[in-house]
């Protein structure tokens, strides 16, 4: 079937046609068992409805069996009807232009995935800064058919303007500077950040976001499961917003592709009932240095305006002004960090410092990033495997269900039924980009010195 017809040329086929009239019926259909699916999953799990947060755990119910890895099988027919019809739909809407931007070394499938569930939430705009595997031309070439996405290599030109950035003169990422491994990547991406808002000004981009490719915006509490929806919904003096970071926990030590397996997540203390964070704090952090073990301060999306700039990696400041800013209450970002047994063992890869409690305050800005790297480097893989399901896989089920009970971890399963279902589709139902639409970025026309 004809999935991408061009701007102007044939007419459109009479089927299309047809099924483009009978997209909304469809549509509602494919919600509908959405619902119902989660209806069931919910009963068996203790998560309200839709996937929102429980506000009261005491009407959670008792934990069931483990979770399917699998898309429900009653879905299985609708997902192949889908198919035929993915690349002619998407989430966005009249209302607010959002834009995300992103660092990059991911592979090509966990980004089209990446891409494809974010615009079904309503982002119209990528901006992928690439570094690894992607920051070479066979990707470069697949990733530029795509619409909406806007690439940036990490080439010379890139590499001096983030030499000539502003941001070497100020204070406010002076700590992170001349360091290496995890401080250069904090410093990459706020200078990628600063050249992501250029950006934005020139497609005419009302909020801006700066996400990780292991990282979901959940729009929580929304009436369409939109971001945007709940963006435009923000009073108009607000500068930015603060999505609070929930953790992806593994559940068991076999995950492969943790956006379609897990459904465990530790909730943000800014959406807990602090009297239980530290009632089970001890049991939440599991022997790790803190509550997550990565980062806590979640992320965060700024208002184009004149003036913007980042504020590192998760937060967004304005020359001359302080901005107001808000945290969401209910809508998250799902960070799937340490799920895979890879996670772990890569991360010896990661960096090339020493083994050392010395160096790693060098190269690591995290207390578990520096226990993963040493854990890494000096464990055999099986005493490793041993240490990944002691202090990353949440398999002890009284544990995890007293813990759903007290509000602390929570289930959510949208976007793992989402993210299957664009895995199972070519491109990830990706829509091409139209031959008229601009691929052109300010990197394009940025003048490098010429050397005398």
């Amino acid at each position: 079937m004809w999935l991408n017809p061009p701007s102007r040329g044939p007419a459109i086929p009479s089927g299309i046609v047809r099924l483009l009239v009978l997209f909304p019926a469809f549509l509602a259909l494919f919600c509908l068992l959405l619902q119902v699916q989660k209806r069931s999953v919910d009963a068996e799990f203790g998560v309200a409805g839709s996937g929102q947060l429980v506000r009261n755990p005491s009407l959670q119910a008792d934990l069931g069996d483990e979770p399917e890895k699998s898309l429900p099988s009653e879905m299985e027919d609708l997902v192949r009807e889908m198919n035929s019809i993915a690349q002619l739909t998407g989430g966005i809407k009249q209302g607010s232009k959002l834009a995300i931007a992103t660092t990059t070394a991911a592979g090509l499938d966990t980004i089209k995935v990446w891409m494809r569930y974010h615009k079904t939430i309503g982002v119209s705009m990528f901006y992928l800064f690439l570094n690894g595997q992607v920051n070479h031309e066979p990707a470069i070439k697949e990733l530029n058919r795509w619409s909406g996405v806007k690439l940036f290599p990490n080439d010379e030109k890139l590499k001096h303007r983030h030499a000539h950035s502003r941001a070497w003169n100020e204070t406010w990422l002076s700590a992170f500077f001349n360091k290496p491994c995890n401080n250069e990547l904090f410093v990459m991406q706020s200078l990628n950040m600063e050249v992501a808002i250029m950006q934005a000004r020139e497609d005419g981009v009302d909020w801006i976001f700066h996400l990780d490719t292991d990282e979901l915006l959940y729009p929580g509490g929304t009436e369409t499961f939109s971001i945007q929806e709940y963006m435009d919904g923000l009073d108009h003096d607000v500068d930015a917003v603060v999505f609070p970071n929930y953790e992806g926990l593994a559940e068991t030590d076999d995950i492969t592709n943790p956006f379609t397996e897990v459904t465990l997540f530790k909730r943000n203390f800014a959406h807990v009932n602090s009297e239980q964070y530290f009632k089970k704090y001890k049991m939440v952090a599991r022997g790790n240095p803190n509550y997550f073990t990565t980062y806590g301060n979640g992320k965060s999306a700024g208002k184009i305006q004149p003036h913007l700039r980042s504020n590192g990696a998760h937060r967004w400041y304005i020359y001359g002004k302080k901005p107001k800013e808000i945290t969401s209450t209910e809508p998250t970002v799902l960070h799937y960090v340490y799920n895979k047994y890879a996670d772990l063992k890569g991360r010896r890869d990661r960096c090339d410092c020493a083994p050392t409690d010395e160096d790693v305050k060098r190269c690591f800005i995290l207390p578990f990033d520096r226990e993963a790297f040493l854990a890494s480097s000096l464990k055999e893989d099986e005493e490793l495997r041993q240490y990944f399901r002691e202090r990353l896989v949440w398999s002890e089920r009284d544990n995890v269900r007293e813990l759903l009970k007290s509000g602390l971890v929570v289930r959510i399963h949208t976007p793992q039924l989402l993210t299957q279902m664009y895995s199972k589709m070519p491109d990830a139902g990706l829509i091409l980009a139209e031959p008229g639409e601009s691929k052109t970025t300010v990197m394009d026309a940025y003048q490098m010195p010429v050397e005398e």
